[in-house]
């Protein structure tokens, strides 16, 4: 049993075998990382490694390869939640506060808070880029001035504000697509005016259900006192540290003779905790209680204040929204409008052309009866043909106008 404690192999083992086995032993402190059969895969290492950017406190920052083994046991986190992190899924906003980290997932922001650092996942797009760049420098710029934020809040606060911002930004570009494409088709209904309109749309939806998931996650968190409270990272850091310290205190505290053991009975102690050191303890647990319920209060209300400034920027964008969809649909339902009434007129016009070929037939038909091959005394008289052409005539335009007084009196026609 000695010799496994050296540094040397025992004797009669193999030294390949036994480096190989302290190398599974010593895989970042622990033995369940892999397995020495080659044709297991290692857990944590299904899926790779992927490329994070840490950030520190200091603003500090290096890029890291981590796979998501390490990342949830660093984090706390359980598997389910990296996967809102993973690009290969397409998964909406998402903040999610847990007992060691925050999991933001915004837009191309997606990132693991923690009290003391923020794993961000590392990408070219430019809201990554410019979300580094900023944490770290104000980071910096305020590493000698006192901030009331804690790290976390600072962080988060970055993430909302970038994400605010983009989203705008595309609002403001998408007004400036939608009102002139409206006016355009308004005036002109046209297939390339129609198929202008029916992209801008699409993006119109698109752009209208994330900003809505934004809205909705921050609503979410600002109506949820336990979720707020479960973001404050720091205090919860602290306060197990205070509570660590208070063990160790408490348990030095201890007279010596209290903590000696009876032969006779080896699991209860001689002599018990004096009464007015467990007074001393309980009024310590309620003035702790106390202090940290105030606290948590002050906390909440200051992550409060924090959502709802991001929470009327978001809503403002979602308003913009909600107006581009209603002049859309405006313009819609007046341009359905227009072709109506061109339609109408068309029926009119058609209903008048009815008309006049239903007259124009009934001169036909006298025309053919008058061309039929018989005998008959009116063709003696050479001016009978021109009465019968005049009445014929007359008869028809009166039947013509029969037609039209007709329709307007059941206003067809408008007046």
């Amino acid at each position: 049993m000695e010799g496994f404690r050296g540094p040397h192999p025992p004797a009669g083992v193999p030294e390949p075998a036994v480096s190989h086995f302290n190398g599974m032993l010593n895989l970042d402190g622990h033995g369940n990382r892999g397995s020495g059969f080659p044709g297991l895969k290692k857990r944590g290492h299904a899926l790779g490694s992927r490329s994070w950017i840490k950030i520190d406190q200091d603003g500090n920052s290096k890029i890291l390869e981590l796979d998501k083994f390490t990342i949830m046991r660093h984090c706390s986190l359980p598997s389910r939640d990296l996967r809102l992190l993973d690009p290969l899924f397409i998964y909406p906003s998402t903040i999610l506060g847990r007992e060691k980290a925050i999991v933001v997932s915004l837009e191309q922001i997606r990132c693991i808070i923690t009290a003391d650092e923020v794993i961000l996942m590392n990408s070219l797009d430019g809201c990554v880029v410019q979300y580094m760049s900023e944490l770290c420098k104000r980071l910096q710029t305020n590493r000698e001035q006192a901030d009331d934020l804690p790290f976390e809040f600072r962080a988060l606060e970055l993430t909302l504000e970038l994400t605010c911002t983009s989203l705008d930004a595309q609002v403001k570009n998408l007004e400036l697509e939608v009102y002139p494409a409206m006016d355009e088709l308004t005036t002109s209904v046209s297939t390339l005016n129609l198929e202008r309109v029916r992209r801008l749309k699409g993006h119109l939806l698109a752009l209208t259900q994330r900003v809505q998931k934004v809205h909705d996650e921050i609503e979410h968190l600002m109506d949820d006192d336990g979720d707020m409270a479960e973001m404050h990272l720091t205090k919860k850091k602290q306060r197990l540290e205070a509570y660590a310290l208070g063990d160790i205190y408490f348990q030095n505290d201890i007279p010596a003779e209290t903590r000696v053991v009876s032969k006779s009975a080896p699991c209860s102690p001689v002599r018990t905790i004096s009464g007015v050191q467990k007074l001393q303890r309980a009024f310590s647990n309620i003035h702790g209680s106390l202090m940290s319920s105030s606290s948590n209060d002050e906390n909440i209300d200051q992550l409060e204040m924090l959502l709802e400034a991001y929470f009327a920027a978001i809503d403002n964008a979602q308003s913009k929204l909600f107006t581009l969809k209603e002049y859309i649909d405006d313009t819609e339902d007046l341009i359905n409008i227009k072709l109506g009434n061109v339609q109408n007129q068309l029926i009119q016009f058609e209903l008048l052309l009815t008309a006049a070929t239903f007259v124009a037939t009934t001169v036909a038909v006298v025309t053919g009866i008058f061309g039929m091959n018989f005998v008959a005394s009116i063709f003696d008289y050479p001016s009978a043909f021109y009465w019968v052409l005049i009445i014929s005539g007359f008869a028809c335009v009166l039947l013509y106008f029969s037609f039209l007084f007709y329709f307007r009196y059941k206003k067809v026609f408008p007046s």
